[in-house]
């Protein structure tokens, strides 16, 4: 053996205290992990019973936005800004003058438009006292009527009385009881009272043809004129039509903001000739603002229409309170919605969690105090147990 080894001293036994020294120098560790190990074990149950109580009754995302149901400004005429008095970011009433057209040419349209029904006024007027006129035609026609049949039948009596005149001198004839010149003057009185007739005869029919005549032309003017006054007939309630289209299209060059709200992307500027349509400027009403959140598919199994919900605001932070309810699920995800939709009838397919949005309508009166804007994030938590 080397004499090193054998010069080093070898250590003499643990007595029985000094185990128990050792033991109790190790104690405060022991004591340390078995602290750690029930500190744990408490924080997991009292997790658990956080869940079971709480946690599992609330649903919350932070992909959630404001958004408002928008008013779109566009002119309903075409023509020159004249003024344009609103602004970005300026709250407007409904009501107020958001822009003013040039209105020029309109009022001359007015201006036309009353003339125009003017005219038709006097033109059915005239149709009226035609109609009366026409009347007055047909009487007079039928009176004509009345006197050829008379003429006829004091022509036809004379013409008899001729005939019977004209027979009874031909039958003296013969015996030499009337002289030649009496019948040759019976005969021509015959021939006269027969051409008187036949006269008579045409008169008759050219006056019953006129009567016919008077009759068709005051049943027209009557048709022109049934059924209603001067203010009911249709050329002039056409003619009124066409003037209300003109005073609403004058109307219409004053463009008023169609509900309370703030101004957003305003493109407005005075002397810029603007056609019908086009978009203007945007009215966002914050007062009745709702929020869109966007909740995974599983969120949603307890998900349902009435239920309270608890909001934050990013602009506020959490010391500011919104409180809502759910008013309804969107009818379908964001992606089936796209411009392009996604086809998922492909050999590459990864399956992907959808988000559906969920919308939530927010306290008035808690908008009112701290007001709220289209686009802001906000942090959602639905009490799906509640109702």
């Amino acid at each position: 053996m080397d004499a090193r080894t054998q010069d080093q001293p070898t250590a003499p036994p643990l007595a029985d205290g000094d185990h128990r020294a050792r033991s109790r120098a190790l104690t405060p560790r022991v004591r340390l992990f078995l602290a750690l190990g029930a500190a744990v074990l408490v924080a997991g149950v009292l997790w658990l019973l956080y869940w079971l109580l709480v946690g599992s009754h609330h649903v919350t995302t932070n992909d959630a936005y404001v958004a408002a149901d928008v008013a779109e400004v566009t002119p309903q005429v075409s023509g020159s800004i004249v003024a344009a008095p609103i602004s970005d970011t300026l709250p407007v009433k409904r009501g107020d003058v958001l822009v003013e057209i040039d209105p020029a040419d309109y009022q001359l349209a007015v201006a036309q438009a009353e003339a125009a029904l003017g005219q038709a006024e006097r033109k059915v007027q005239g149709y009226f006292a035609s109609s009366d006129a026409q009347a007055g035609m047909v009487a007079a026609r039928q009176a004509d009527v009345l006197k050829a049949k008379a003429q006829l039948a004091s022509a036809e009596a004379d013409l008899a009385r001729a005939k019977t005149d004209l027979d009874r001198r031909k039958a003296l004839a013969p015996a030499g009881a009337v002289s030649g010149d009496e019948l040759t003057s019976a005969q021509n009185r015959f021939d006269v009272a027969e051409q008187t007739v036949a006269a008579d005869r045409a008169l008759l029919i050219s006056a019953q043809a006129e009567q016919k005549a008077a009759v068709g032309q005051h049943q027209a003017a009557v048709a022109l004129v049934a059924g209603a006054d001067v203010a009911g007939n249709p050329e002039v309630a056409a003619a009124r039509a066409k003037l209300g289209q003109a005073r609403l299209d004058l109307q219409r060059t004053v463009i008023r903001a169609p509900i309370d709200g703030i101004i957003a992307k305003n493109t407005v500027e005075v002397g810029q000739r603007v056609p019908t349509g086009a978009q203007l400027m945007t009215v966002v009403p914050i007062q009745t603002a709702y929020v869109n959140a966007n909740f995974k598919e599983p969120e949603l199994r307890r998900v349902r229409v009435g239920q309270p919900a608890v909001l934050t605001a990013d602009l506020y932070g959490s010391r500011v309170k919104y409180h809502g309810r759910v008013a309804g699920l969107a009818g379908g995800t964001g992606s089936a919605f796209a411009v392009i939709p996604a086809q998922n009838a492909t050999g590459n397919w990864i399956k992907v969690v959808q988000r559906l949005p969920v919308r939530i309508n927010l306290d008035p009166a808690e908008l009112a105090r701290h007001p709220l804007r289209v686009g802001l994030s906000m942090n959602v938590d639905i009490d799906i147990a509640g109702r």
